[in-house]
């Protein structure tokens, strides 16, 4: 089992190479949670992630043999980049597998970092079977994402800078995916103060821990599918599910929804980028998934901010459309002069404000004599929403709502 005394340990030879990130508080959070919200900033890491750290404290632990051998390993993203990165600082060769859509940014700093990238499989299972193979015909060192022991350890070392940096911590928050960084946190924060609450934040659609942990066995998903793909694995490790069940004191799970309200909180208000598997946490907060004082001081880990811009774009279009913000609408009206200047008069009224038209008067959806009409919209919040389509559909217009 992990000890107190080996995330101690990993603290030396992480400092190495990782940084001692900041923790903020929030204003801002911290107003419209009642808590007092302090966020730990690992999106600020070098390779822009907390997945340096185990990486590190794995890597110093080889064997010249081992070191002469090259190491290879499986990730999503995140980990790739910091296995490249501390493999390269001390001159070891590191084979990376990654699923086959991976985000092209995160591939891309993984070859940058100088790893050797092979693209397999849908997702991060899928990879780890093909990056054992590797390990057996080359008689390379694996080197696992989260269920390793010195992995785990360099991760804990997040929870010794909280509990130095903030004392009178009472909760911290972590993001789950195979369980390396929350079993490290955990064993740091129980050791340093037993009464510090754990909580540990999974994606729906990639939820493994509550069942593992109802059924006192670890249970494995068929697939996973969530926009938090730092955190989309199947299942938890067997030494992880060992240290969660000793050590968190809650999990909880949250929607894409949920992360894509709380990742665009953050950048708008926070002026902070993050990932969705960072911004889970917060967003845990946010929707109210855990019972929590007045003034409570809460720690949510911002685990990582290495997120693809394309995959950005929609994530904040999806933000904005579950907060009130941006609506997409079809409607029909009939095919004459001054039928759509009329609607658009609505939504001037209304003071909406129109990012994009599409007028189609020859979708097969409609009668011969009407055209179809797609409109993008920035609103200014739920009420105005309700406001909106309520004055459309009292003027005779059936609408849709496409976002």
């Amino acid at each position: 089992m992990l000890s107190f005394e080996d995330v101690v340990a990993a603290r030396d030879r992480v400092a190495e190479t990782a940084r001692h990130t900041t923790q903020e508080y929030s204003h801002t959070f911290s107003a419209m949670t009642g808590a007092d919200v302090h966020l730990k900033l690992e999106q600020l890491q070098r390779t822009g992630s907390f997945k340096i750290r185990g990486a590190t404290n794995r890597i110093g632990a080889l064997s010249e043999a081992e070191r002469e051998a090259g190491v290879v390993t499986a990730s999503a993203g995140n980990h790739a980049q910091g296995v490249a990165l501390a493999a390269s600082r001390i001159g070891v060769d590191a084979t990376i597998v990654m699923p086959e859509h991976a985000p092209v940014s995160k591939v891309q700093a993984t070859e940058n970092y100088g790893g050797n990238v092979v693209l397999h499989g849908r997702d991060y299972d899928a990879a780890a079977e093909r990056a054992h193979e590797i390990e057996r015909d080359q008689g390379r060192t694996y080197v696992h994402a989260f269920d390793d022991w010195d992995v785990m350890a360099g991760q804990g070392t997040i929870g010794l800078e909280i509990c130095e940096d903030l004392p009178e911590v009472d909760t911290v928050i972590v993001p789950i995916g195979g369980g390396g960084l929350i079993s490290g946190v955990a064993t740091a924060l129980k050791g340093s103060d037993e009464s510090i609450r754990v909580v540990g934040v999974q994606a729906e659609g990639a939820s493994s821990v509550a069942e593992s942990l109802q059924k006192g066995r670890r249970v494995e998903r068929d697939r996973v599918e969530t926009i938090a793909d730092g955190i989309a694995t199947r299942t938890i490790g067997e030494k992880t599910f060992r240290v969660i069940e000793e050590r968190v004191d809650e999990v909880v799970t949250v929607s894409d929804s949920e992360i894509a309200v709380a990742l665009t909180r953050l950048l708008e208000r926070a002026k902070t980028l993050t990932e969705g598997a960072g911004a889970v946490p917060l967003a845990a907060l946010l929707a109210g998934k855990f019972d929590y004082e007045d003034g409570e001081t809460i720690v949510p880990v911002l685990s990582g901010g290495n997120i693809d811009l394309n995959t950005l774009t929609n994530v904040i279009v999806r933000g904005l459309a579950e907060t009130g913000r941006y609506l997409k609408i079809r409607t029909v009206l009939e095919d004459r002069p001054g039928t759509l200047d009329d609607l658009v008069s609505i939504l001037s009224a209304e003071q909406v404000n129109i990012y994009g038209i599409e007028h189609d008067r020859t979708s097969r959806d409609v009668a011969m004599d009407d055209a179809e009409v797609v409109l993008d919209l920035e609103t200014r919040g739920p009420e105005h929403v309700d406001r909106l389509l309520a004055a459309l559909r009292s003027e005779g217009y059936e609408v849709e709502v496409l976002v």
